[in-house]
């Protein structure tokens, strides 16, 4: 890559940042395509974010991706929030054209569980209450879920949560509870989607929210948890037969969606899939 003059800047805010996986891959993107971009990990400290978003206009950058903990407090500097990301409350892509905030989480694990499974029609469990959960509970209502049932340790945030989404009209069948509960809905579950953060490296030990004795053949088991690839969720789905989906897709959908938002171009999948394997070192 050769930094120009001409060079377009893109790049990730959050604090940390150094754990990100998607300078690699954006970067790799815009190399297979030739284009005169850049994407670089910004670390900015939350008393710090206004001052981020002005200075970044001022510089010309063109897009941001944004992660914890800044995803719902930069919504405040934006002029323009896509319907979805309103929603979903938070953003994760800024688009400085128009300095409009999107969210791409949720096509994100979408597409990811598209590539196994129709959600048109099926039953889903969602465990966990927070952003990621939002984000991808109002695309599974989207893309025409019959059911969502989300589980979480602290049920009135799961209450909440379903409450927002049956409120949007997207769906109507939509419940919460206690996610100690969950060994009384994967029967009739067609997907399981886990946004919590259990199994996340360096916790890569930690107690699955479901066991293989639990699951079906049938079952569509979704981590968001990259990182592990192979989490403890994910090896118990291994175990039972059912079908697994790794997080990594989430963040190559995610970013996929990022880029074209950006650059008005459809991204190259599969460059940007081999340079996260690569990153994460799956090859």
């Amino acid at each position: 890559m050769k930094i120009k003059g001409s060079t377009n800047i893109v790049g990730l805010i959050g604090h940390p940042v150094e754990h990100s996986f998607s300078p690699p891959m954006h970067n790799a993107a815009f190399k297979a395509l030739g284009m005169d971009y850049a994407y670089v990990a910004f670390d900015v400290d939350p008393s710090n974010l206004k001052s981020a978003i002005e200075g970044a206009k001022s510089l010309n950058i063109k897009g941001f991706n944004v992660t914890i903990p800044h995803k719902i407090e930069v919504m405040e500097f934006l002029d323009e929030i896509d319907p979805v990301a309103s929603l979903i409350g938070a953003v994760n892509t800024i688009d400085f054209k128009n300095l409009k905030g999107y969210n791409t989480d949720g096509i994100g694990a979408v597409r990811s569980i598209e590539e196994v499974t129709s959600i048109k029609n099926k039953n889903v469990i969602v465990a966990g209450a927070g952003g990621a959960s939002r984000a991808i509970s109002c695309y599974l209502a989207k893309y025409g879920a019959d059911s969502i049932t989300i589980l979480n340790r602290n049920v009135e945030r799961a209450e909440k949560l379903a409450g927002d989404i049956s409120d949007s009209g997207l769906i109507d069948d939509i419940k919460s509870d206690s996610i100690s509960a969950i060994n009384n809905y994967l029967g009739d579950a067609d997907i399981l989607v886990d946004t919590t953060p259990i199994g996340m490296h360096p916790h890569i030990d930690d107690e699955p929210i479901a066991t293989f004795d639990n699951m079906h053949e049938d079952l569509v088991v979704f981590d968001a948890v990259y990182n592990p690839n192979e989490t403890v969720l994910i090896k118990e789905a291994i175990k039972a037969g059912a079908k697994p989906v790794y997080g990594i897709k989430m963040l190559l959908y995610q970013g996929a969606e990022s880029f074209k938002i950006w650059t008005g171009q459809d991204a190259p999948i599969d460059v940007m899939e081999n340079a996260l394997r690569q990153t994460l070192n799956l090859e």
